[in-house]
């Protein structure tokens, strides 16, 4: 199965968000190169909260483009076999994290946002960062930093807070 197969499975089987999830949908079946950076028109990326193992705060990134505190997440790569492994692969890469381990339950909400390169259509997943994890700037980042729950509303956009949101439903 190909990465693009299995993002029409996870979206037709995501609850939820419905005329976002069909646009998503829609976007893919107008786009046969819907998942990659090279589509113009927009394209699926992937990206993961961070929680910590005590589930009482999150790992959040200063991205190095857009100057926002941001959960961790891109674009899909080939070597990307599901959605959920480029979630992972974009958490730990720019975490510096090894070992997250995604809520189950698939993607935790759908995120449509414009970026400097395109319309993002975001599949959001949660992961949970091991005991004793220590994070690592990676070069996509100015900067990386726990932020307890209450106040990500004071450093983030409402979608991040929405992610936190839909995160803390999950757990």
């Amino acid at each position: 199965m190909s990465l693009y197969d299995d993002a029409v499975l996870v979206l037709k089987s995501y609850e939820g968000q419905e005329e976002l999830r069909q646009a998503y949908l829609d976007h893919l079946q107008a786009h046969p190169d819907g998942m990659w950076k090279s589509c113009g028109d927009g394209h699926i990326t992937a990206s993961a909260m961070v929680i910590d193992p005590e589930h009482s705060r999150v790992l959040l990134t200063l991205h190095k483009k857009i100057r926002m505190w941001l959960q961790m997440g891109g674009h899909c790569e080939p070597d990307d076999v599901t959605l959920a492994d480029a979630a992972r692969r974009e958490a730990t890469e720019e975490s510096g994290i090894g070992g997250l381990v995604l809520l189950p339950g698939g993607p935790v909400r759908l995120d449509r946002h414009h970026t400097p390169c395109a319309w993002h259509l975001d599949v959001q997943y949660a992961a949970l960062a091991p005991a004793g994890a220590v994070e690592a700037i990676s070069d996509e980042s100015l900067d990386l930093r726990w932020f307890p729950y209450a106040e990500v509303a004071d450093v983030a956009d409402e979608s991040v807070v929405r992610l936190l949101e839909a995160t803390r439903a999950r757990l």
